[in-house]
């Protein structure tokens, strides 16, 4: 495969021993004159991602003044 590209697994909860290792992004988001540095779950199968609540806060979103309007499927239509 060409243009592949590693990324490292990092332990979140020690407690939970392996099961807690998962791949992780650095990012840094931007919303207007506000701007964090992340760090984001790589799953390149997921077909719905998630705004942490307290990040879009610290960039500065009004979540009630949110529009967009989503069908969930699968797992999650319920």
């Amino acid at each position: 495969m060409r243009n592949t590209q590693l990324y490292s697994f990092v332990q979140t909860d020690l407690s939970l021993g392996e099961a807690s290792f998962h791949p992780a992004l650095s990012l840094k988001l931007f919303h207007h004159q506000n701007s964090i540095s992340v760090s984001g779950l790589l799953d390149t199968g997921a077909s719905v991602n998630v705004l942490p609540y307290l990040v879009g806060i610290e960039l500065g979103y009004i979540w009630e003044q949110q529009t967009a309007s989503l069908n969930l499927t699968g797992n999650l239509a319920q």
